[in-house]
Formats: structure tokens, sequence, C-alpha cells
């Protein structure tokens, strides 16, 4: 199948100083401010900022780690620190993004050396939400595409956002799509193609009101036949069928916005009900866990996974499909005692003869630690990014690298004439 966009593959970078946003938001210790997991520093290092340097190309990376006000929200010192140990080369970080001096580095690069710029969203304009053509003319972008000769947009887990550092760049810049996003989304048209049937989607996590309205979407579209659901999305459906599941989950949901997303549950629900599964018993966080049958609940203690009726409905239902998409887990599994309906499922897929993906909300975690990485045709680095793509809806970023193709097409090859 062919490219919608352009690829590194199109671009001529030998001596040319090419930037690259990706993704390296990374989890890190609320006391420490240390990084805890690297997946994505070894990702991203490991493909496409790898190749472009063994290429020749002076590069200079961007991410965004966190948010304002959070306790993730760190510069991106340490991360330069993992990509230079992973490239076996020192990469230099920058605590700037643009200014006079940022450039003067920029300019000091030598083919194959790499250069980490501060966190992108220390700058308020990179929350700035708007269209592409209207983020183009912001002063981070104007400013950074200067200093540069082409752009590599390799960040797949945030291909929903249009915000500046992801998609203003395409109309200034030769601009491609790095290996992450070119191999997630050969994945994710795996799903869609035709002739795997049925397709199953195992959803859960904490994202509800997102998880809702995809739902409705993949079932509306056709993506998926049936949709299994665990975590606070089941909790939220359990309470649009009537269910009380009690006071402390019931607090969870309120703080996640009960009030906003519940009428489209309900509606959700009345559309496509024999569709979606739901529960039979769950397991409440008591001094040790205890299933229960949903006919039990209120219970005063939280719901904190899918129980054990449920996890072998679930697998029966699994068992007839050709396509399965596990999108987060389906409880509170950092908690061995809660993690057993995720484990579970997660064997019960893997041991299918089907086309599988999973990904988001940290499932990836679960995956790695019960050894079943390979048993699975992707592990993606998304979670909401592969709920949306699914559902076929329009991508800011994907749009944006479709316009970068239609722009810079046949001229890609050609930089040193821009």
């Amino acid at each position: 199948m062919k490219n919608s966009f352009l690829t590194i593959d199109d671009l001529q970078v030998k001596g040319k100083k090419v930037l690259v946003r990706v993704d390296i938001n990374s989890p890190i210790d609320p006391v420490t401010k240390k990084i805890t997991d690297d997946e994505r520093l070894q990702l991203h290092t490991g493909t496409t900022i790898k190749e472009l340097s063994e290429m020749g190309a002076r590069v200079i990376v961007i991410s965004h780690q966190g948010r304002p006000g959070d306790s993730d929200f760190i510069s991106l010192a340490e991360h330069a620190e993992y990509m230079s140990r992973q490239l076996g080369k020192p990469v230099k970080f920058v605590d700037e993004i643009f200014s006079s001096h940022v450039k003067e580095e920029i300019n000091k690069l030598k083919d194959g050396e790499v250069m980490l710029l501060e966190n992108v969203r220390f700058y308020a304009e990179e929350s700035i939400e708007r269209p592409a053509d209207a983020l183009t003319k912001v002063h981070l972008v104007r400013s950074l595409a200067s200093y540069v000769d082409c752009f590599v947009n390799d960040a797949f887990a945030t291909i929903h956002r249009s915000q500046p550092s992801l998609v203003g760049f395409g109309e200034l810049l030769p601009t491609a799509a790095g290996r992450v996003i070119e191999l997630e989304l050969k994945a994710l048209n795996g799903v869609l193609q035709a002739g795997r049937k049925p397709a199953v989607f195992v959803l859960g996590g904490a994202k509800v009101d997102d998880s809702i309205k995809a739902i409705g979407k993949l079932l509306a579209n056709g993506t998926a036949d049936t949709i299994l659901t665990g975590g606070l999305l089941a909790n939220a459906l359990l309470v649009a069928k009537g269910y009380d599941v009690g006071p402390k989950t019931m607090e969870v949901l309120k703080g996640k916005g009960l009030d906003k997303f519940l009428p489209l549950a309900k509606e959700v629900l009345k559309e496509y009900d024999s569709q979606i599964e739901t529960p039979v018993d769950v397991a409440i966080m008591d001094a040790t866990r205890k299933d229960i049958h949903v006919s039990e609940l209120p219970n005063p203690y939280p719901i904190a996974d899918i129980g054990r009726e449920t996890v072998g409905r679930y697998c029966k239902i699994l068992e007839q499909a050709k396509t399965v998409v596990l999108n987060s887990p389906l409880g509170i599994y950092e908690n061995k005692e809660y993690a057993y309906g995720t484990m579970r499922v997660l064997n019960c897929v893997a041991s299918l003869k089907a086309y599988k993906v999973v990904g988001g909300g940290h499932i990836d975690d679960v995956v790695n630690s019960l050894g079943l990485r390979d048993k699975f045709n992707h592990v993606s680095s998304g979670g909401r990014a592969i709920l949306y793509y699914l559902s076929k809806e329009k991508l800011p970023v994907v749009q944006m690298l479709e316009r970068a193709k239609d722009k810079w097409g046949g001229k890609a090859k050609q930089l040193a004439d821009f």
C-alpha cells in the first residue's frame, strides 16, 4: 500500500539540518523527577534519530514532556543523556527552543551529530490548538524553521493534536513522516483491511470520554464488530445501564466528568447494546480482592478490576476473532491482585491466530512483563491515537503530512534548492 505522505526515503538529508519532532514523553518519578521508563526514548532514538544520524544528517530533536502544572513537567536534560547512551555518542542538550544561541549551536553541528532542544511545552505557544495554517505563523515555528532545512514528524502518539511543533512546519519546510509513524500507520491499516472479521476491540483505561466517543464511531463505521470493556470505561457504562457502582467508584467517575459523558454513553448503549459487552462481575478493593456479581452492587469499596466470570466470557468471544485491538488495561494493573483481568485477557489474545494490535495506558508494560511482545503483530506506542485513527477521524498530523506531500513531493530530494 503506497503511503499518502513522504517518508525519510524521500529526503536527501546528508549534510542537511533536519528538525525531528518525536514523542519522548516519559513516566517521571514525582519525587526524584527521574525517568522511570525509557521505552519511548528507546523507540525514537533507535529508529528515526539513529537512521538520520547514520545518513549524515545534522539532527535537531524536539519533544514535549508532561503538561504545565503536572509533576512530570520537567526539562529534557536527562532525556538527552538517555539518547546519548543509546546512540553511543554525545547528544548535545540546549536548554532553549529558539534564540540566537540556539541558531548558533545548530550551525555548529557536523554531519551525523544529534542535538536535543528544551521541552517545547515550556513555551506557551505550544499549547495553542488551531488549524495548521494559523500555526505556521507562530513565532516558535517561524524561528525554528529558519534554522533548518527540512522537518520530520515522528510523534505518533500525538497525531490527533493540532499544535505548533506538530503541524506548523509542513507549509514552510520539506516534510516527511519518521519511521515510528510509518510503522504505526502500516500496522493500523492492517486492522482496517477487509476480510479479517470479526474484529473485537478490548477497551479499558481511565480516559472515559474519548473511549465512549470512539466506541460509537468504531461500531458505526464497521471497524469493530464487538467491544469488550473494562476499567473506568466499563464502570461508566454500568452507570449508564442503571447500576449503582458505589460511592468510591462514583467519586472517581465524577472527577473524570461523568455528567458530561453519561448522556453519550446512554445513547451509544441504546444504539449498539448488542455489540458492547460490560462486566457481569467485578473485583472490589477490600483488604483483599473480592469478586462480586454486578447484581450485588453497590459496594462501599471501589471497583478495581473485571471479575473472573467476565474474563471467561471475554475469552470465549475473543476465540472467534480474526482481528483484535487491545487498548489500555482493564483494571488497576499496578496492583498484582487487580492485574488479573488484564493479564488473563492478554494471555488469551496472545494465543489467538488473529491479527493483534495492543497499546495504550501503559498496557505495553504488562505485555513486556508477561513476555508476550512477540505474540502480537504490533505493540503500539500510542494510546488515544490508535482509537482516533481506527475511528477514521481526520487527524491533524496525518493531514499535514498529506498536504506536505502534495506541496513538496517531487522536490523533496533536491533539498539544496530550498
